[in-house]
């Protein structure tokens, strides 16, 4: 099983800034950030499933523009695989009409362009020989992180969260854990903002972790453009002894 990063970045800005987008293996998305947009025609048209963590616009921004581009070349709905919250999110704020089209009801209702499929904690999808379990998080709005297990080992994507003791259990639970992505958005600076919109800082993340009991690959993701580089000394300075890596697009991570 490979994940290959699409956007990464917690904003945009110049061609290395592509917000939240995983391509895992070749027919599924996790989150649609702005990193879709750089797919080929060919490339998006394989794209049978989308999982998202949440329906924050830098997770979500090219779902939209996906469905609308693929629909007429589509024997099959695109699948958008949420939380309820999420999935109720889309349906208001986005696929409402007016900010977009309804493509779950596009052009027909028995034969749409898009459906959507519930994904509640605990809850196995089994694509293939591919399994994808919720986690739970902790943010600003109704979000899950992601297990995603080939049969071999698992690869974890925390999507946003900050400070969350359920999801350390989860993890720990994880009895082939080999890869865990995790987001730092802000700098300790801003360690006050992280807290107001629950996401992680350096010193906050280095709390979290050491709760977590489990030998993995670390690599951290969602940096804010412009502070990037302070975010990861911190992360590098209260986090070294567990060599964490900076995910960044193009990066292909088997498992």
């Amino acid at each position: 099983m490979e994940l290959r990063v699409l956007g990464c970045s917690g904003g945009i800005g110049g061609a290395a800034q592509r917000t939240t987008a995983l391509l895992l293996d070749r027919d599924i998305l996790i989150d649609a950030g702005s990193g879709v947009g750089d797919l080929s025609m060919d490339a998006l048209c394989r794209i049978d499933h989308v999982c998202l963590t949440h329906a924050h616009l830098d997770h979500i921004a090219f779902l939209p523009l996906l469905v609308d581009t693929v629909a007429g070349m589509r024997q099959t709905p695109l699948t958008v695989h949420a939380p309820a919250a999420v999935i109720e999110a889309l349906q208001r704020h986005v696929f409402n009409g007016t900010i977009w089209p309804d493509f779950s009801r596009l052009p027909t209702t028995d034969a749409p362009f898009m459906r959507y499929r519930e994904l509640s904690l605990g809850q196995v999808l089994r694509l293939g020989e591919r399994t994808i379990l919720p986690l739970p998080v902790d943010h600003s709005v109704p979000a899950a992180a992601y297990r995603i297990d080939s049969g071999q080992a698992s690869l974890v994507f925390s999507g946003d969260t900050g400070p969350c003791d359920a999801f350390w259990q989860a993890v720990n639970a994880i009895d082939n854990l080999r890869i865990l992505i995790i987001e730092c958005a802000f700098p300790d600076r801003e360690r006050d903002l992280a807290v107001l919109s629950k996401h992680f800082c350096p010193s906050m993340l280095a709390d979290g972790l050491a709760k977590l009991e489990r030998a993995c690959d670390l690599y951290i993701t969602h940096l804010k453009p412009g502070q990037a580089e302070a975010t990861l000394a911190e992360v590098e300075s209260c986090l070294g002894h567990l060599a964490p890596r900076r995910l960044s697009n193009g990066l292909v991570l088997t498992f």
